[in-house]
This record gives structure tokens, sequence and C-alpha cells, in this order.
């Protein structure tokens, strides 16, 4: 019998959170996630969303919101799924047997998606440069940009480099976008039809929306066309069509937001400097610290009832998102006023 492949430890699971530190009475602040915590206004939305098949033209209503939100080159596909996870999950099954560079420490669901598809996985650690390092052949390389954990932002030089090899070889380069809301200038999007690259570009982390789940793949056929049909038909919900559709055309609000969300990373970096911290990383959504002590501060705050990331990696890093107002930042300020480093 096959072993079971290991589950990706992920933040924001508080029954986990509780089982190990018991129910706060005030409640969980959780940052273990990098979602924005001042999330989109949803909408009323009409009854044929929810009585209806999702109808093609709704679709097409909410493609052409993110070919103009994202910037997409005009001539790149764009297919909308249930979250980037399920793209994660089938781009491997796209693929005869091959080799994947992922380059990271990164978001773990990648490299486990291709390993459990058959395929083998190099992992390629730190490597920032615009030069692609000697790591023999591979059809297919991955990069999250901006990095998660640690907000690494590729030289784009780079990345169509890699995406090129990985044409040539048969394959392409998987660049995921979850982060590059608040990073306009780092995504490839109005490159997307370049030879060899396949964007993901998620609503769940800007829009604060995760259980929304709606996600993108930007790319060219003949990839695209298999992708979509292996997502099958109605794969995003009516409800989500319409709601995903009408964050992604709000131009005020994200305006605003993108505004919003940086005022509060200069806050948390206060918090943070202020508490002796080290910052290591990070993008406008959630800052990495490095300590000796991150295992002990991590159960400190989860003690206090604030939950926060740890890597099984590094033990010597924890991620810290953002508090969404006075009453967390200062609930985080007193926990963190109360831990001593040792």
């Amino acid at each position: 019998m096959a072993d079971t492949p290991k589950p990706v430890f992920h933040g924001g699971d508080l029954a986990a959170a509780t089982a190990r530190f018991g129910a706060p009475s005030d409640g969980w602040l959780d940052l273990s996630t990098g979602i924005n915590p001042l999330p989109y206004p949803l909408p009323g939305l009409p009854e044929a969303a929810w009585t209806r098949l999702p109808q093609r033209d709704r679709e097409e209503a909410l493609i052409a919101a993110a070919r103009r939100t994202y910037q997409v080159a005009p001539n790149a596909d764009i297919v909308p799924a249930p979250g980037t996870q399920s793209i994660i999950q089938w781009l491997p099954r796209l693929l005869p047997a091959t080799r994947v560079a992922v380059h990271g420490p990164t978001y773990g669901e990648h490299a486990a998606a291709w390993s459990d598809a058959g395929h083998a996985v190099m992992h390629i650690q730190g490597d920032g440069g615009a030069k692609a390092p000697d790591t023999g052949s591979h059809a297919v390389a991955i990069f999250v940009n901006p990095n998660n954990p640690d907000g690494r932002i590729w030289p784009p030089e780079r990345l169509f480099a890699d995406a090129a090899r990985c044409a040539a070889a048969g394959g392409f380069a998987v660049i995921d976008e979850a982060f590059a809301d608040l990073a306009p200038e780092a995504s490839l999007a109005p490159h997307a039809d370049a030879p060899g690259i396949v964007i993901l570009r998620s609503v769940g982390k800007f829009f604060g929306l995760p259980g929304l789940r709606v996600g993108f793949a930007l790319g060219g056929d003949p990839l695209m066309g298999r992708l979509r049909r292996a997502l099958g038909p109605w794969a995003v919900s009516g409800p989500a069509l319409e709601a995903a559709r009408a964050a992604l055309e709000d131009d005020v609000w994200i305006a605003e937001t993108r505004v919003r969300l940086v005022s509060l990373r200069t806050r948390l970096d206060a918090i943070l400097s202020e508490a002796g911290l080290e910052i290591a990383g990070g993008t406008v959504l959630f800052r990495l610290i490095r300590s000796t002590a991150a295992v002990r501060l991590h159960a400190h705050l989860g003690a206090h009832g604030i939950l926060t990331r740890d890597f099984d990696y590094d033990r010597e890093t924890i991620r810290f998102g953002l508090p969404s107002g006075d009453a967390d930042f200062n609930r985080l300020s007193r926990a963190l006023a109360s831990f001593e480093p040792g």
C-alpha cells in the first residue's frame, strides 16, 4: 500500500491552535495568514447567481475584469478556477513525469502537488540572481513572486529566462503572484503571452476573501485550453463569479485599500521593532521575523490568544500577518511587551 502523502501545514487553523493553547477568552487574533484583514465588502447578489448554473456571460464578465485589473497581455488566455489551489493541483497532471525545480523555501503546496503526481522535484534555495543556476535539465520551474514567506521579488529577466528554457524542454514556468496586488510592478501579467509562462493570480489575499475560492491562470494556448477542460464546466460558482467581478472592478476600493494596508504594515513594523525583533523580509500583508527565540515567541503569543505562523523547516523564523485596527495592535503590543527573549 502506497504511503499517504504528508499534508502541508498552513496558517489559519484555529481548531488546531485551540487544541494546543486552549480557547482564548477574548477569541483568537489570527495573524498566521497573509490575508487582508480589511476584506472587500460583499455586494448584494442577484437571485439567479444562486438558482441558475453559472452562466457563460457572467464568467466572461469576470475574465474581462481580471484582464483589465491585472493588465493581462491581450493575447494571453485567462482561466478562472475555484481558487489557485485547484490550478496548482491540476497543472502537474497536464504533463508527463518530468523534473521540476521549486525555488524556495516557499508555499509548500507547489512541491507537494508535483511530487504527488509523480514528478521529480528539486528544491532550489535562495538563488535570487538574474542568472539561472545550473540545476540540470528540468521542464518546469516554480516561482512565487513576491515570495512567501520572505517577500523576495524575482528579477523579471530571470523569470523570462527560466520560462524560455522550460518551454524549449516542453514545459513551463509557474509564477505564483498571489501577493502581487500590492506589488504590481513585479507582475508579469502584461507579458503572460510570453513562451513558457503560466501566471497564477488570487482573489483571496488582497481582497481578503479566501473563502470565495476564486483564482486565475494566465498564459497561452494550448496549455490554458487543456487546463480549462481539466477544470470542467462551471468551475467557479455563480455567487463567486459575481462577487469576484465586483471586487476586481472596484478601482476606488483597490486604491484606498493599498494605502490602508501600507499604513497597517508601517504600524506593525514599528511594534515589532520596538519589541527588539529583526524583520527579515515580507510583503505589505505579512512580515517575517528572524529570532533564536522564535519557537518560544510563537508559543508565548499563542498562550495570549495570538496565532502566528511558524515553520518546521526553519525554527528561527516566525511570520506575522496584519492586525486590523487599534484593539488588535494594542493586544499584540501588550503580549510582545511581556515576552522575555531569554
